[in-house]
């Protein structure tokens, strides 16, 4: 399976982001424990972060990232790419 990245900046205040983290937390786990290769995290500047993830396709992959409670709540904007691995 490919790898996407989802790259997102934050669209509100700190204090609504932060009342979606645990889902958004609970929604990565649940992508692990489907196989999906999840890793998630944020920005050390702040501001924006990154969900990394395998799919089968594009189309998969943005019916995944449409379910992140951070998008459903429009907590941030982000762009979806396909991650073409080189080297591992």
């Amino acid at each position: 399976m490919p790898w996407f990245v989802k790259i997102e900046k934050g669209i509100v205040d700190k204090a609504t982001f932060d009342q979606y983290v645990p889902a958004h937390k609970a929604f990565v786990k649940d992508l692990i424990a489907k196989g999906y290769e999840a890793k998630s995290g944020y920005w050390g500047c702040f501001g924006g972060g990154m969900l990394m993830f395998k799919a089968n396709s594009m189309d998969e992959a943005e019916k995944i990232v449409k379910e992140d409670p951070l998008i459903r709540n429009h907590c941030v904007d982000y762009k979806l790419y396909e991650w073409k691995v080189v080297v591992e």
